[in-house]
């Protein structure tokens, strides 16, 4: 991914964090040189240093297939805003967009162990809807069983991340407030968080 220095994140735990909160994500492979897309939620899970994503597949997904002994990218990015030149102190400007993302690559293993798979589910369930884990625990043994043996879950450790945010670090203090009061004005999620991204920003060192 194409990073100008001062859009670089540089604090691996923020990039972390973000990938986090915008979870669901596109993960990238090749089959036959020809790119291949699957979007899906990802767990996202640092230990000893070290990054790791896990999620699964439907089985029946060709994807599933090419993953292994392959290299993937996995791609997080959510809150983006078009950002108009009336925000701009000349008018001699032109149009741009801000928006946050990290590029995470590594290759996958995957999860056969049932219990492992098992544990999978449980912590994704745990993540994104605590409430139905009482529901699932629930459930036939058999069915549940029924249910793992259609995904193929798998792990990536992550070897290189590469993370951006592209939010008018190179204008001046005027025109980022410009555009922070502008975005934060809309009725739009999305540039109401990029917004609140860049007013965070303003604290930060380099600016």
């Amino acid at each position: 991914m194409y990073i100008p220095s001062f859009n670089k994140i540089t604090d691996q735990q923020e990039a972390i964090t973000f990938m986090q909160r915008y979870s669901f994500a596109t993960i990238i492979t090749t089959i036959n040189s020809v790119p291949e897309a699957t979007h899906l939620p990802f767990l996202v899970k640092r230990a000893n240093d070290r990054i790791y994503l896990l999620s699964h597949f439907a089985k029946a997904n060709p994807q599933s297939k090419e993953i292994v002994d392959n290299s993937s990218l996995v791609i997080f990015t959510e809150p983006h805003a078009y950002i108009s030149p009336k925000n701009y102190e000349k008018e001699e400007n032109v149009p741009t967009w801000n928006y946050i993302a990290v590029h995470a690559y590594g290759k996958a293993v995957i999860i056969d162990d049932e219990d492992k798979k098992a544990e999978l589910l449980q912590h994704t369930i745990e993540f994104y809807d605590a409430g139905y884990l009482q529901q699932w625990e629930k459930l036939d043994a058999h069915y549940k069983s029924k249910m793992m043996k259609g995904i193929t879950a798998f792990e990536i450790e992550v070897t290189d991340l590469q993370a951006k945010k592209k939010l008018s670090q190179n204008r001046t203090e005027t025109e980022r407030e410009n555009i922070i009061n502008s975005l934060d004005q809309s009725n739009d999620t999305n540039e109401k968080e990029i917004a609140a991204y860049m007013a965070k920003l303003k604290s930060e060192p380099n600016l």
